[in-house]
Order: C-alpha cells, then sequence, then structure tokens
C-alpha cells in the first residue's frame, strides 16, 4: 500500500482517549481501529505509530541511515543521562558503542554474575523473614532495591550499602523529574520545588561519580573489573581514553538503563507466575530437578531453559519499555507511508508482540512460546524488548542474565502471591502497575 494520508483518531479523540483510559490504552484503541501504522495526534505535535514487525525492520535495519535519536531525546539527553550510550548520535554514540560492546558481550556480563548471586542471595535471607511473618510488601520495591545494590557494586565495586540507597534515590528522582519533561512543562527558569529537588538530586550524583573518579585515579593499584574501571581502561583507536564528562554519563546511564528495567521485568514475573500457576509448577520442577536444595550457580543456568523462556515470555508480555522512537533525520515512508524530515516514528514492543498474526492467542502467558524451535520460526522483529538493529540495547545480555539468575535463586524457595486484584498495566515512562504490586511472599 502506498498513500501520503496516514489514518488515525482526531485530536479530541486522542486527546480524549489518554486523559480517560492512558496512553498505553489509548494507543491499543487507535491501532485496533487503524491498522499497524497510524498517526496520534498530542496538541502539541503528533506521532507515528507503527506496529507491524516488517515496519520495526524497516526502521532499525533495512531503512536505518534515514532514522536516528534526535529531538525525542533531547530531555533524556539534558537532564539525565548528558551523551551516554541511550541517547548520544553520530560518531560520538559509534565511538562509544565500540569502546563498550566488549564489556556486554554473553561472556562479558558473567564477570558480574557473582554480585548478582551475592545480592540475590541477601534477598533470599530478607524473604525468608517476609515468608515466616505474613507481610505484604511492594514487589516492585523490592525488585527496585535489589537491582539497584546490583548494578552500583557492578559499576563501582564494594559500595557502600548507605551509596547504594543514596544513589538509587537520586537517580530516580532524576528519572521522574525527566519523565515529567517528556510532555507540556514550565521553562527551567521558573521557580518550582520539582526543578530544585532535580538539581540537588543531579548535583549530588555528578559530585558522587566524580569523586569516586578522581579517588580511582590517586591510587597506585586501582580496581580492574568493575565497570567503572573497564570505562576507565578503555582507549579509542587513537588511544584516546573517555573524557571524565563522558564516564559520569556512561555511568548515569548505565545505572539508568541497568536497574529500573531489569527491576520491572522481574516485578512482572513475580505477578505473571501467581497468576499462571501451571507455568509456576514447571519452573519449580525443573528448579527441584537442576538445582534441588543447595544455592544455584551461573554454570546451572544452561539446564534451567525454561526459567529463561518465562523471563522472555515477561519480556513479550510486559516489556519494561513499550514504546521507543526513532527521529527520521530526512524525508522517507515506513510501510509505504510517506514520513517527514523531523517526525517522530514511535515502535511499540507491547503491541508487536501482541499482534495475533504473530502471536497466537496473544494474551495468553505461555513461555514455551520461547523453545528454540519457536524462536527460529517466528518473524525476527516480531519480538524486539530491547530494540533491534545496531542500536539493540547494549546491556540486553546483562539484563537476561541477571533475571535469570534472580528469578533461579527467589523461585526456588518462594512462591510470591498477589494481594487483591490482578494489576492494571500502565505506562509510566516505563510499563508499571497502577497504584503498586502488593504482594505476600510464601515459602515453597
Amino acid at each position: 500500500m502506498s498513500t501520503t494520508t496516514l489514518p488515525g483518531p482526531g485530536l479530541m479523540t486522542s486527546l480524549t482517549g489518554i486523559a480517560r483510559h492512558g496512553f498505553l490504552d489509548a494507543v491499543g484503541a487507535a491501532w485496533r481501529t487503524h491498522g499497524d501504522t497510524f498517526r496520534l495526534r498530542l496538541g502539541v505535535g503528533e506521532m507515528v505509530i507503527a506496529v507491524h514487525p516488517d515496519a520495526v525492520r524497516e526502521v532499525n535495519l533495512t531503512n536505518r541511515r534515514a532514522f536516528d535519536k534526535r529531538k525525542s531525546y533531547d530531555g533524556v539527553r539534558r537532564y539525565l543521562t548528558g551523551d551516554g550510550l541511550v541517547a548520544s548520535t553520530g560518531d560520538l554514540w559509534r565511538r562509544q558503542r565500540r569502546l563498550m560492546a566488549p564489556f556486554f558481550t554473553p561472556r562479558g556480563v558473567q564477570a558480574y554474575a557473582e554480585i548478582m548471586l551475592t545480592d540475590a542471595q541477601r534477598v533470599e535471607d530478607r524473604w525468608a523473614q517476609l515468608a515466616a511473618s505474613g507481610a505484604t510488601v511492594d514487589m516492585g520495591d523490592e525488585m527496585m532495591e535489589l537491582t539497584a545494590a546490583i548494578i552500583v557494586r557492578a559499576l563501582f565495586g564494594t559500595a557502600a550499602d548507605d551509596d547504594i540507597v543514596r544513589l538509587k534515590g537520586r537517580v530516580e528522582t532524576m528519572i521522574r523529574f525527566t519523565t515529567r519533561r517528556m510532555g507540556p512543562h514550565l521553562p527551567d527558569w521558573v521557580p518550582s520545588r520539582s526543578f530544585r529537588e532535580y538539581a540537588s538530586a543531579r548535583d549530588d550524583v555528578h559530585e558522587y561519580i566524580r569523586g569516586i573518579i578522581a579517588e580511582r585515579r590517586a591510587l597506585a593499584d586501582p580496581p580492574q573489573n568493575d565497570l567503572l574501571a573497564r570505562l576507565m581502561a578503555a582507549r579509542d583507536e587513537d588511544g584516546r581514553p573517555m573524557a571524565e564528562s563522558l564516564l559520569r554519563d556512561e555511568s548515569i546511564t548505565m545505572f539508568f538503563a541497568g536497574h529500573e528495567t531489569t527491576a520491572r521485568t522481574m516485578a512482572a514475573t513475580w505477578a505473571a507466575l501467581a497468576a499462571n500457576p501451571s507455568v509456576d509448577e514447571k519452573l519449580a520442577a525443573e528448579l527441584d530437578a537442576v538445582v534441588g536444595d543447595r544455592a544455584p550457580t551461573v554454570e546451572d543456568l544452561r539446564a534451567l531453559p525454561y526459567a529463561l523462556q518465562v523471563v522472555k515470555e515477561v519480556l513479550r508480555l510486559y516489556p519494561a519499555a513499550p514504546f521507543y522512537v526513532r527521529d527520521a533525520v530526512e524525508a522517507t515512508q515506513v510501510q509505504g507511508f510517506e514520513i517527514d524530515e523531523g517526525q517522530a516514528v514511535m515502535l511499540a514492543p507491547y503491541f508487536t508482540h501482541r499482534h495475533p498474526e504473530f502471536w497466537p492467542d496473544p494474551e495468553r502467558f505461555d513461555p514455551d512460546r520461547f523453545t528454540p524451535e519457536a524462536e527460529a520460526e517466528r518473524h525476527p522483529q516480531a519480538y524486539h524488548p530491547f530494540a533491534t538493529g545496531e542500536r539493540v540495547c547494549i546491556g540486553n545480555h546483562f539484563s537476561l542474565l541477571e533475571s535469570h539468575l534472580l528469578l533461579a535463586v527467589l523461585a526456588r524457595r518462594f512462591r510470591p502471591r498477589l494481594v487483591g486484584p490482578p494489576p492494571r498495566w500502565v505506562m509510566a515512562g516505563v510499563l508499571a502497575p497502577e497504584g503498586g504490586l502488593p504482594m505476600r511472599v510464601e515459602a515453597r
């Protein structure tokens, strides 16, 4: 099909739908009404939404030179990541990607497996107390604290617990402020409490990282294995190290990208297992057969394929990043529709992963969709929780390893149960359960 007119709801329909039902449900309704590529008017502009895997392939692979991270990422660059890898562009992005890629290969991320296991075992001890007391916890908060500890220790080595709590709080303040800045907002020069809180958090995080870098440079024998050490040791093809501002920006980017997204995935995993007892039982049987009563190790993961299939199915139905944007850097087309230079195209893993042409009974939670045979038969871009193409998330192997290990350690002994009705998932910067995720941890 080739046309210059994109279908889509009118302005008032778009705004009313978002106001009444939230962005996620409004996009879903527009998709079901207008098809796989449509326009969504947002008052201050419009967004092209593309759902079909062929569109995902066009934007990220076959026509990738026509797209980049431009205006849509200005707020992320300005308020959160600076020139870190998530939002950088052009030659800088290519240089940083080449420098950092070796740290995040499937083999490279295994250097951090022991950190993941150690912090998971701390939660295991805490959950034993929760199971005995019958207390209710917010599973999102539980997983946020766990993944924050893991990424801070992976970044900075033996960070103190107080430092982890402080950094987590400050970076989450920065994330919340940046998310609010994505919509209409007052300019920064207008005095506001939220900007003052953001600026204080930003300055605190920047100063903390500056202090660690200065300490490392003053040591005769600095640490070699944490991510900051590897960033500091990296050299480009001309032998140049990263500037201090880039060390800071990449550290913040890794915390932001490696903390919240995995926490959201793990929280959704516990909710999905609680809602699907047959999957929970099959996972428990695999863990009993492979691990038994001992603590899991990274070597066990090869013998725990169903656990990884559970994680992948969670990422299908509940991707932490349900949407991501690419900006057209020239006039182009997506699925035969004309796209102007500067137009933002939003890809939608949340809905691509529910496309009935590629996912039979798409709302059903079924980890067997991710057997090797099933994966080989599917459209390669029908599944893109970490994006795809050259700008695929560099931390995808870290996140999958972390989720696989955390699930193995904690599901071996515990079976969290939902308190109250099943969660309603909404778009809150990332995919999140509306009103939190109260759960009770029970011993198996």
